[in-house]
């Protein structure tokens, strides 16, 4: 039982933050960390992204079926090619990715306060004139190499996309918005990899099980569903400056609880 009541605060917590753009690798970082739980690994939050994965589709599978099927644009296979700079560098440096250096708390904090002063700045300076509908190669080509930086914990997928979105021009909706058709490519790939990987070695590092890890993705597919639909209503009306107040309160608490030894 301990190993679901575990599983249902993760997955949660993957679906929450995972598009609301503080970074949900942070979170499954620092959750267990609080409770004195085992870090569960990169390879636990890649799989339980699969939720999220499907809560996007779910929520925008006219949009898909539009881009994939009916359109007579490229912007699909812009998409494709949007995802392939975060498939390459993540498959070439997995280990690095996966291991204890880079899920550091110190690096954690810092990512969390520079890329919440990143985006404070990109929503200070963006001009948001630019919608879904005028996005070009170059566009996708450039918030793709931008989220290659979600690899490092703390940075946020959907935060560094948005940021790159409303640097390009692009209104807070829109960028949040292609932020979410872009991730599906990234993380259904990640999620389908470390989920062959899994089968091999399910309890070797990770210590979880089959029914823990489907429950996982179950809750973080609720979760990411209800995010997504709260994020894309709130940046129609409002800026983004509450989620970088929460970046830097968050950001600062980090660093103060690992520097005294409360966190490791």
């Amino acid at each position: 039982m301990e190993s679901i009541f575990k599983a249902i605060v993760l997955g949660i917590v993957q679906g929450l933050t995972e598009f609301l753009p503080i970074s949900s690798t942070a979170h499954l970082r620092i959750i267990p960390a609080l409770f004195h739980w085992d870090d569960p690994g990169a390879e636990y939050s890649a799989v339980i992204q699969l939720g999220t994965m499907l809560a996007v589709v779910i929520y925008f599978w006219k949009d898909l079926i539009q881009i994939y099927f009916k359109s007579k644009e490229k912007i699909g296979i812009w998409i494709l090619l949007g995802t392939m700079p975060i498939c390459v560098i993540g498959f070439l440096f997995k280990n690095q990715i996966e291991s204890g250096g880079v899920r550091d708390f110190k690096v954690i904090s810092f990512c969390l306060l520079f890329f919440g002063l990143l985006m404070l700045i990109s929503d200070i300076v963006a001009s948001q004139k630019k919608d879904t509908s005028e996005i070009k190669l170059i566009d996708v080509m450039l918030i793709g190499f931008a989220q290659c930086f979600a690899l490092i914990p703390g940075v946020s997928r959907s935060a560094i996309t948005i940021i790159a979105g409303l640097f390009l021009g692009f209104k807070r909706y829109d960028a949040a918005k292609f932020s979410f058709l872009l991730s599906i490519p990234a993380v259904i790939a990640s999620g389908a990899f470390e989920l062959y990987t899994l089968t091999t070695a399910l309890d070797k590092a990770t210590n979880i099980n089959w029914i823990s890890l489907i429950v996982g993705i179950v809750m973080s597919c609720i979760s990411g569903y209800l995010a997504i639909d709260f994020l894309l209503k709130y940046l129609q009306k409002h800026k983004t400056y509450i989620f970088v107040i929460y970046r830097f309160v968050l950001g600062i608490m980090v660093l103060y609880l690992n520097f005294h030894g409360f966190i490791h």
